[in-house]
């Protein structure tokens, strides 16, 4: 191959043929590595002027699912649609398509009233074959003439370019420091309330109902009844999770006063192992289902690794071509880390996903942290390295700024935020950021606003209700945001999840979520059928109406 590309530096040929068999071609055939081959050394231009010649093209056609012979017409375009793909990968660039000719050679080939060869569809391929070259070769010599080849590249013309908007969302989006920073505030909340410690234990004793007994109360008994259980069971949660906040706070007060730096990672006792929940495998014919090639187990050394499921794999094969590792330990005291990754290969592609974080937080100063994420983009990759300190000046007051650098090809982007979290009592939460990201030549603005409501019993009933606000300003364009966030029990057993947002270029979304322990099912998905069918009745006599009125 090395001979031919030094022969057509000095002569370009005119046309290139590439011959392939139409009968070998299904759906275990894959040229791509030769292909690869011959882009990378003879270049890319050599695809400009190549037809794809496919011999054998009488051949006996295969069966398809019905036990029939498949139709030659969408046979033949499934297999130069697929040699067209390849070609496509080998140039990295879907915008150039190749003719295609078929070909038949056979002493037994059909023949027309002027003795040419004829293919199944009644063609004549040789006549086709002489068009071709003639055109190839006149196109190759404007194109040469008015020097259209220097200007025609293949490839990935336009490479991705992050976009600042998302990335500055990304950065004004808040991140959990460290692992328990989340269950710090629950502690504190749950230790800021000693005054109702003791009211579970101070209710009086309740008689639990049989079923039968149950059954022979009236509707308001039960009601009360079971809005008493309600009660009870959501102090009990309360005291809980007291005991447990206490706990840990005397746990870590004895660690201090006891155990050196050195010798902390000694004491603790290492948990149990714990197998963890089966994967969800697509259903298969076969018995031998590959279920348990995917268990793996939680063990004491705190890192989590198991196998990605690959959906599309096939039957009697292991199925996955990736690994998810997760971990997040404290290496000294008051230091956290954490790595969260995910990684798939095979013999094409390459992806992988990971987010690794290290934290120093102090329960009455200052958390400082920093962060590196690593994510796949097509065939680069996109290093993201960031940095936070949020002070806690105050008890509910926790000024925050973060900075970070995203690097992605040979481009930087650089971005800075300030935060501040206020807390109001136990239930109302604000939060306030601004940030800017910069690019080569780009700024974007923007900043949010947050009001989160708890609910009564919070943490026990995460109950929220949460209005939010933010603006973005990029290439003198503002957009305007709103949006609306709710949790909420609408009634016993029954969960409910609010989400809508909307912007001034009039985009939006909204979703509910609903779960129940009752069999209510049935009856929303009814109410839904009728409400489309509704619909769809009402726009049809529109429809009918505009029909008639023209």
């Amino acid at each position: 191959m090395l001979s031919v590309k030094r022969f057509i530096r000095e002569s370009p040929p005119d046309v290139v043929l590439f011959f392939d068999r139409l009968d070998l071609i299904n759906m275990g055939y894959n040229d791509f590595p030769l292909m690869k081959l011959m882009t990378e050394v003879l270049g890319s231009a050599i695809w400009f002027n190549t037809i794809l010649v496919m011999t054998h093209a009488s051949s006996t056609l295969p069966e398809g699912p019905s036990g029939f012979p498949v139709n030659y017409e969408s046979y033949v375009t499934r297999c130069t649609d697929l040699m067209q793909h390849f070609i496509h990968q080998a140039v990295s660039d879907r915008k150039l398509e190749n003719p295609v000719l078929l070909a038949e050679n056979h002493p037994q080939c059909k023949k027309n009233l002027l003795g040419e060869n004829i293919l199944p569809n009644g063609q004549a391929w040789k006549s086709q074959f002489l068009l071709l070259c003639i055109c190839t070769k006149i196109l190759g010599d404007v194109s040469t003439l008015l020097e259209f080849q220097g200007s025609i590249e293949l490839g990935s013309s336009s490479p991705r370019v992050p976009s600042l908007p998302h990335l500055l969302s990304s950065l004004l989006r808040h991140r959990v420091s460290n692992p328990n920073e989340a269950d710090n505030d629950v502690n504190d909340i749950l230790l800021s309330d000693a005054e109702e410690e003791d009211e579970y234990d101070q209710l009086p004793p309740i008689r639990i109902l049989t079923k039968s007994q149950f059954e022979r109360l009236t509707k308001l008994q039960k009601r009360d009844y079971l809005d008493e259980l309600d009660y009870r069971e959501t102090l009990y949660l309360k005291k809980q999770l007291k005991e447990d906040a206490r706990r840990q706070r005397e746990k870590k007060l004895c660690e201090a006063e006891t155990l050196g730096e050195d010798d902390y990672d000694d004491q603790q006792t290492p948990p149990e192992a714990v197998l963890l929940p089966d994967m969800v495998v697509p259903p298969t014919f076969d018995s031998d289902c590959p279920v348990h090639r995917y268990r793996c187990l939680a063990t004491s050394d705190k890192w989590l690794m198991r196998p990605v499921l690959d959906p599309q794999g096939w039957d009697h094969d292991v199925g996955f071509d990736g690994i998810n590792l997760e971990t997040a330990m404290e290496i000294k005291r008051n230091i956290y880390a954490s790595i969260a990754g995910q990684m798939s290969k095979d013999k094409q592609n390459f992806s992988i996903q990971s987010e690794c974080a290290a934290a120093y937080t102090d329960s009455r100063g200052p958390t400082y942290s920093v962060g590196i994420d690593v994510q796949s983009a097509g065939k680069d990759l996109i290093y993201t390295v960031h940095s936070n300190t949020k002070l806690r000046t105050l008890k509910y007051h926790m000024p925050d700024c973060a900075v970070s650098l995203t690097s992605f090809g040979k481009k930087y982007y650089v971005g800075a935020k300030i935060e501040d979290n206020i807390l109001i009592g136990k239930r109302l939460k604000f939060v306030m950021n601004a940030g800017q990201m910069r690019g080569p030549g780009q700024v974007a603005y923007g900043g949010t606003f947050e009001a989160t409501l708890r609910g009564r019993d919070y943490p026990v009933r995460n109950d929220i209700i949460s209005v939010s606000m933010t603006a973005l300003s990029f290439k003198k364009e503002m957009v305007l945001g709103g949006g609306f966030q709710s949790e909420f029990r609408p009634a016993r057993g029954m969960r409910m999840a609010v989400n809508a947002n909307l912007n001034s270029q009039k985009m939006g979304k909204v979703s509910i979520k609903m779960s129940s322990s009752e069999h209510i099912e049935i009856a929303l998905v009814a109410i839904f059928s009728i409400f489309r069918a509704i619909l769809c009745r009402k726009e049809a006599e529109n429809g009918r109406k505009e029909a008639l009125e023209m």
